[in-house]
């Protein structure tokens, strides 16, 4: 089945009224996106903050009478919106993410490969993992900055704390890196799912990698238990959430943090100063890793 998009360049404050046009002309789904090179970073508690010149996309059947879908639209804002009307070909999407998505390797030992190839090294530490559409893959420069730095750790017999943890791919890649048991925790009930899910495709025992949501883990329990508290997440979280990880490091403990631009680092390592010398890991496209150690 093939489809039609309308796409619509437009500013910010006309974004809304041409979403709820769309949607009531029959669009069956509305993205919208930066026309312009325009990054939009981290927002604030309760900002939704969008691009100065924002592209909307309209996707329609492909039996939809568009010249009556554009009657829906007040002329004038059409006029404004250099309109475009374009045939999107369909695509067995999930095969085409199959056939894009290849091994990777971090650091010398770990490998991160879908499920339904071989492992290029056998004899490595391989980590089979099914792309999703979010959670985490080790293609985003902050996961593959954190899988580097713990295929470079000695995790033998250490105990880790996942916060934030998506996929799980970290704490499943520091499990098949040596370590004997992983917390993993997430507000996201489907990254739960997720984890779970990977920690059996990777032969890990629930009870090894137990996930729960923030607050529904016996917090008693792991006081300053972890050896390495990860949490790759974003600069406002690792901040707001410092004595929630602080708290499951035991001393001499690692805590790697990541979700960082590096114009984010200073205020980070500022911030944590009283407790652990963070410093810069790890950097790639200007994302960074932090990691450092608690006194004895």
């Amino acid at each position: 089945m093939s489809w039609i998009q309308l796409r619509l360049d437009t500013h910010p404050e006309q974004v809304e009224q041409l979403e709820e046009l769309m949607l009531a002309s029959g669009s069956v789904a509305v993205t919208l996106e930066d026309n312009a090179d325009q990054p939009v970073l981290e927002p604030a508690v309760g900002e939704t903050p969008l691009w100065g010149q924002t592209r909307l996309t309209g996707l329609y059947p492909a039996d939809t009478d568009m010249k009556a879908t554009l009657a829906h639209f007040p002329a004038e804002f059409l006029a404004q919106c250099n309109q475009r009307i374009e045939i999107l070909e369909d695509k067995d999407w999930e095969r085409e993410w199959i056939k894009h998505y290849q091994p990777m390797q971090f650091g010398q030992r770990l490998w991160v490969c879908p499920s339904w190839l071989e492992p290029p090294e056998p004899d490595a530490v391989n980590l089979l993992l099914d792309p999703g559409l979010a959670f985490g893959t080790g293609t985003h420069p902050t996961t593959a900055l954190c899988l580097a730095e713990l295929d470079g750790m000695n995790m033998e017999q250490q105990v880790v704390v996942d916060y934030g943890c998506g996929s799980g791919i970290l704490a499943v890649a520091a499990l098949k890196l040596g370590a004997c048991e992983a917390l993993g925790v997430d507000n996201d009930p489907q990254a739960l799912v997720a984890s779970k899910d990977n920690a059996q495709r990777n032969g890990v025992d629930s009870a090894v990698l137990p996930v729960a949501l923030p607050g529904q883990y016996d917090a008693d329990h792991w006081q300053q238990r972890a050896d390495t508290v990860i949490a790759n997440i974003l600069a406002g979280p690792l901040m707001e959430l410092s004595n929630t990880l602080l708290h499951c490091l035991k001393p001499g403990g690692t805590l790697m943090l990541s979700g960082l631009l590096n114009t984010q680092a200073p205020g980070m390592i500022e911030h944590y100063a009283p407790w652990v010398s963070l410093r810069i890991a790890g950097e790639h496209e200007g994302w960074v890793c932090l990691r450092g150690e608690t006194a004895k």
